[in-house]
């Protein structure tokens, strides 16, 4: 896992599979009308220097250690799935954090640690599980006293045993109710936040899952403006892909941004049911069902690209890209070996970083 830390499939590296997310293995799918979004102008701000090299937010990090953890309390904890029919429990868990060096520090793209009670097998305290943030810099609360996550309840099967597994944090947490208590550490993670000034950019956001958490709090900064956007006006396209329509997480949220501001677009990709006339499609096929829109965005000097999820979507990801961008335009993203540039088919996970390689306006958290 790379700089920012997201919520992790709290299943042990072997034995039973991870429940995780909606797509290849940890992921679930269903059918789902495409959801209108408005239509993308291309940006009339100027252009400079930090468009092509974005300097990243200063984030504090690490206020609060797993010797000595934030005692926070749950002042809200609901579903955050667009019906309660979902295939999976994903809530919507707020935090306060008043009176803790966690208060107005954490800042959306970081995590905070969450120490589960309690001991394994072995009679040793439960390891420290990570979870993104899914609130604005100003908080819940819009003074940084209430912090928020996302979290999905791990349950699953073991492969070999048959036995139903369930997830330590992810349970713990989804378990608790408003006045319970829960040690936090953090904030951790600086290397998937906004940049230092916000709206010198415009954003592309990928997210599967609970991969949504961070851009929750980007999109309101971004939107709402407040002390992290200054002027707010940036344009934004958020593809959230999910199995069903059912799974989208903060759909009602993202719907009426989308319907309030123009300068959201949010585009909802479902891979196990249709998307309207679109049939069903992944996080990367909105670069062609609405390339015009997202075309036009991702050829600004001004953009910058945000992946967040699974494991495995940023292949997809990196390999539209290059069917749908050519030459400078491709090149502002991704840096791609002559000999892979004549097999994208070809591409694989091994060769990221390598023979295709993110520049630094492509921002990138996915997980196991």
């Amino acid at each position: 896992m790379s700089g920012v830390a997201m919520t992790r499939p709290d299943c042990p590296a072997s034995g039973p599979r991870s429940p995780g997310f909606f797509l290849p293995h940890p992921t679930r799918p269903r059918p789902c009308a495409d959801v209108p979004s408005p239509s993308m102008p291309t940006s009339t701000h100027p252009t400079g220097p930090a468009a092509h090299e974005p300097a990243l937010r200063a984030a504090q990090m690490h206020l609060c250690k797993p010797a000595e953890p934030a005692l926070a309390t749950v002042t809200r904890s609901e579903l955050c799935t667009a019906s309660k029919k979902a295939a999976g429990f994903v809530r919507h868990i707020e935090l306060s954090v008043a009176g803790t060096p966690l208060a107005g520090a954490c800042t959306p793209g970081q995590s905070v640690g969450v120490l589960p009670p309690g001991t394994d097998e072995h009679g040793k305290p439960h390891k420290l599980r990570l979870y993104s943030l899914a609130s604005p810099t100003a908080g819940e609360d819009g003074h940084g006293q209430t912090i928020a996550t996302t979290v999905k309840r791990s349950i699953d099967e073991h492969w070999t045993t048959h036995r139903l597994f369930a997830g330590v944090c992810s349970n713990y947490l989804c378990d608790l109710k408003p006045g319970d208590t829960v040690k936090l550490t953090g904030p951790s993670g600086k290397k998937f936040v906004l940049p230092e000034n916000p709206s010198e950019h415009d954003y592309v956001f990928f997210a599967t899952g609970t991969g949504i958490a961070p851009f929750r709090g980007m999109a309101l900064d971004l939107l709402r403006g407040g002390p992290a956007v200054a002027a707010p006006g940036s344009k934004i396209a958020l593809v959230m892909g999910s199995p069903y329509s059912t799974d989208l997480l903060y759909h009602d949220l993202f719907t009426e941004l989308a319907r309030t501001s123009p300068d959201l677009a949010y585009l909802p990709a479902i891979s196990r049911e249709p998307n309207g006339l679109h049939g069903r499609m992944y996080v990367q096929d909105r670069l062609v069902t609405d390339r015009d829109r997202l075309e036009a965005l991702l050829k600004s000097p001004r953009t910058l690209v945000y992946i967040c999820g699974i494991a495995g979507m940023e292949l997809g990801i990196f390999q539209r890209l290059a069917r749908v961008l050519a030459g400078s335009d491709l090149e502002q993203y991704l840096a791609v070996d002559r000999a892979a540039m004549e097999n994208i088919d070809g591409w694989e996970r091994s060769m990221i970083h390598r023979q295709v390689a993110p520049t630094r306006r492509v921002l990138l958290e996915v997980y196991a």
